[in-house]
């Protein structure tokens, strides 16, 4: 054998689909802060979001908030651990992601990254306000702490916890959630009082 001998690329690429020529053989493209899409995407409603969609869109706003908070250097102070106990984190820092990948769609004009920026230092602010506020930090975190209106039941008592896995929280964390909503999911639809044989409600 002939251990000079290499394979014509053109021979071996013989019989497999060109991916400049089939845009469905190639590979879905993506980077470190998530996957790469084909049109900048609308807000997320975290409250209408359904459970089949729950999952991945806490997996990729993970991911990008852990390329955020280390591409920046934030503080804990601006991103904690917890952020995703804290509901008005978690939204603030989906909307900053929301912006950050309509900002840098390869359509978009090219200072768009400039007002991302700009946007990110006042949502900075905000983001100290509302960890100062509810309280979590580095090392251990706690409820947001609810005002209670006249005639509300009063409120079970806010005590800190340590934070012994971040990780291992988070994956719970949206176990949980994607279960709560297929609850209410399945519940909804028990109600509907569904004919079995047309679909229709009765």
């Amino acid at each position: 054998m002939n251990d000079d001998y290499a394979p014509d690329p053109d021979e071996e690429a013989e019989g497999r689909p060109d991916p400049d020529l089939d845009p469905d053989s190639a590979p879905e493209p993506r980077s470190t802060a998530g996957p790469v899409l084909n049109e900048p995407p609308g807000p997320i409603n975290w409250n209408l979001l359904s459970a089949h969609d729950t999952e991945g869109a806490w997996l990729e706003l993970n991911q990008w908030v852990n390329w955020l908070r280390t591409t920046y250097g934030l503080a804990s102070s601006v991103i904690p651990p917890m952020w995703h106990r804290h509901p008005e984190l978690h939204w603030e820092l989906s909307a900053l992601h929301t912006h950050w990948l309509s900002a840098y769609d390869p359509q978009q004009n090219g200072s768009a990254p400039i007002g991302w920026h700009r946007d990110f230092a006042e949502a900075r602010q905000r983001l100290r306000d509302w960890v100062a506020a509810c309280g979590t930090r580095l090392d251990r975190d706690r409820p947001t702490r609810q005002t209670v209106w006249p005639g509300e039941d009063e409120a079970d008592p806010i005590e800190d916890t340590p934070i012994i896995n971040r990780d291992e929280d988070f994956v719970a964390y949206v176990i949980a959630d994607v279960e709560r909503r297929r609850q209410v999911e399945h519940d909804y639809y028990a109600n509907l009082n569904l004919n079995p044989d047309t679909g229709e409600i009765n």
